[in-house]
């Protein structure tokens, strides 16, 4: 079975140029993705990576990085990854403290993502911004949706980075997307972004199935459920990532506040700020995180 994929120069090194696979096909990477029964005619690359079908444009196209070495597939030759940030990290100085030695920081556009605050966060309840009673507790991820746009910036570090990257985003799917400048001009390598995941994939893998793991990240703070569709964005974080898509300029602030959802899918941050999140703009962070929370 011969199966075509567009711009093979995008694909990381060991699937660039190779045209033919072993028949278990190339599978749109859904969320969950799909359980596949005994009966089913099942296909995979000679690959542990995910890739989209062959009539996907490319600006859609995406693949899972499952482990360390995955993220060596999509680095350049000099060893660079680039990382795609879509809240905290469209501030450069958020990225900065996050990635001191980063090169190159940008806008560009994502196509066929949105971006929603669906999960809860454990380093709100270690920073005291976290507030049960309320569920404004929620983090912000990306996941996958036919005709949405994000505007994101993208930057490169250091693969000897990536460790402490998974380590400290350890709730997400890591995904290998395909950006474009604000002119629509492809980029040339793809960028890494933190997409949803979901409780069961984090418990069995990331967890290795044990309860004591789950409970040093998430059971201490009496988290049962980490992907939920009731949960608030945290004030003062929602807060930080709007200035910060402000500070982009007005088309990527009016998409963040359009193309940004509560963890209902329907509710968009703008229409949030107007009713029931009115006044978030207006609160300080506390004291000692003004600097990380200042957009």
């Amino acid at each position: 079975m011969i199966i075509r994929l567009p711009h093979p120069t995008f694909l990381p090194r060991r699937l660039a140029g190779t045209t033919s696979f072993t028949r278990r096909g190339l599978n749109r990477l859904t969320y969950p993705p799909p359980r596949i029964s005994s009966s089913s005619s099942t296909t995979t690359l000679k690959t542990t990576l995910r890739v989209m079908p062959s009539d996907a444009p490319p600006s859609l196209a995406k693949f899972e990085l499952q482990d360390e070495s995955d993220f060596a597939e999509v680095a350049s030759a000099d060893g660079l990854v680039s990382i795609c940030g879509f809240g905290s990290l469209l501030s450069e100085k958020s990225a900065r403290s996050t990635f001191p030695e980063l090169i190159n920081f940008r806008v560009g556009r994502l196509n066929g993502f949105r971006r929603v605050y669906a999960h809860v966060a454990p380093i709100f309840f270690e920073r005291g911004i976290a507030n049960p009673e309320t569920k404004e507790i929620s983090s912000l991820s990306v996941e996958p949706c036919e005709g949405e746009t994000l505007i994101v910036t993208v930057f490169e570090i250091q693969i000897s980075e990536i460790p402490s990257f998974i380590q400290r985003e350890l709730e997400f799917r890591f995904l290998a997307v395909f950006l474009e400048t604000l002119e629509g001009k492809p980029y040339e390598h793809p960028a890494v972004i933190c997409a949803r995941y979901s409780d069961e994939e984090f418990f069995r893998i990331r967890c290795k199935g044990s309860k004591e793991i789950f409970n040093q990240h998430y059971g201490r703070y009496n988290i049962e459920k980490i992907w939920q569709d009731d949960v608030l964005p945290c004030r003062v974080y929602l807060r930080h990532c709007v200035l910060a898509a402000k500070n982009l300029g007005e088309e990527a602030y009016n998409n963040f506040l359009d193309h940004t959802f509560l963890a209902d899918r329907r509710t968009s941050i703008r229409e949030y700020l107007a009713t029931a999140g009115s006044g978030i703009m207006e609160e300080e962070p506390p004291e000692s995180l003004k600097e990380r929370y200042g957009g």
